[in-house]
This record gives structure tokens, sequence and C-alpha cells, in this order.
């Protein structure tokens, strides 16, 4: 059996082969007929911009084989109507990531997930950039400030917020409240 097309590209050394989301099952399928029986991770990206229209995910796939020692890494994109295939019938292992990647990043698999890291009642997917993180909204970031923010020196640049952190419509936060 030989793999739908992919299309590869290297970079630091690293080979990924871009599946259609369509191809995903059938692809992994075949690499895994192909020899690739080891599963190393599946793992996800969040490629989106908080609060943007049509955010995706990027989804990785490293499996190896372990005659040849050689491993191959697959990557889908999937939109947050979309469905992954799920490939834990090809790989026990995936199970766990499958599950991981449906509760942390909300990504829907065709397998039903049961909860893993986080109780029934958690509301959100806490790996996303659109998740405020709720200690931001009541203590300080604990970084350094950005330039302009001490009031001591240069003019402020652009003023971004470090993820987790919620923008002023969830209200003044503690340290605000007190000045």
């Amino acid at each position: 059996m030989t793999a739908p097309k992919t299309t590869p590209k290297t970079a630091f050394g690293q080979t990924v082969h871009h599946v259609e989301l369509a191809d995903w099952l059938a692809t992994a399928t075949s690499y895994h007929h192909d020899g690739c029986v080891m599963f190393d991770w599946l793992g996800v990206e969040d490629a989106g911009r908080p609060g943007s229209a049509g955010q995706r995910h990027a989804v990785f796939l490293h499996v190896i084989n372990p005659q040849t020692r050689e491993g191959v890494m697959l990557r889908t994109e999937i939109a947050e109507t979309d469905a992954l295939p799920s490939i834990a019938h090809l790989w026990k292992g995936a199970h766990w990531h499958e599950r991981e990647a449906a509760e942390m990043f909300g990504i829907t698999v065709d397998s039903e997930p049961e909860h893993l890291l986080l109780p029934e009642s958690f509301q959100g997917h806490p790996l996303r950039k659109d998740f405020v993180l709720a200690a931001r909204v009541v203590r300080p970031w604990p970084g350094a400030l950005e330039p302009g923010e001490d009031n001591t020196s240069a003019p402020s640049r652009r003023r971004t917020a470090p993820p987790g952190v919620p923008d002023p419509s969830w209200g003044p936060r503690r340290e605000e409240e007190q000045s």
C-alpha cells in the first residue's frame, strides 16, 4: 500500500508531510501498513488568533518504523466545525492524545472522548489562545512591565497583553481597584 499524496516540507532537519483533513485517516493507515507501527505522539497547535473567524488548529502525528528507525511526521489543519478522524484503532497510544486534544483544544474527534485531565464541570479549553485565565483577572501579570508602563522612562510601544490576560471588558483588576 502506498501513502496518499502528501506535500512534504523540510525545516530545521525535520520533514513534515502536509495532509488534507479528508486524507488524514487514509494516510495514517497507509503509513501504519508500510511499517510505521510505533506511535510516538499526536499533538495540537493552536494556530488561530483569539477572536478571529475561521480559527484553525494544526494537528501533528509522529510515528516510527522500528525496522528502519525512521519516523514520519504528518500534519493537517482542522477548523472548529470539522472532526478529526480517530487513529486510535491503529495506534492504541493515540487514544490518550486524542482525548487531550479534545479536552484542551476543543477539537472534535470521531471517537467519543471521555474526560482526561479536567473535571466534568470545567468550562472552556485551557490550551487555546482565546481562553482567559481567571487568575489574570484578579492578579497582575508577574513578568516585567512593558516599556512605558513603569512611568519612569521610554514612551510606551504598542501595548500587548500576555496570553491569558483578559481584556479591559472584564473590569478592573484588584491592584487597579486599590489605587
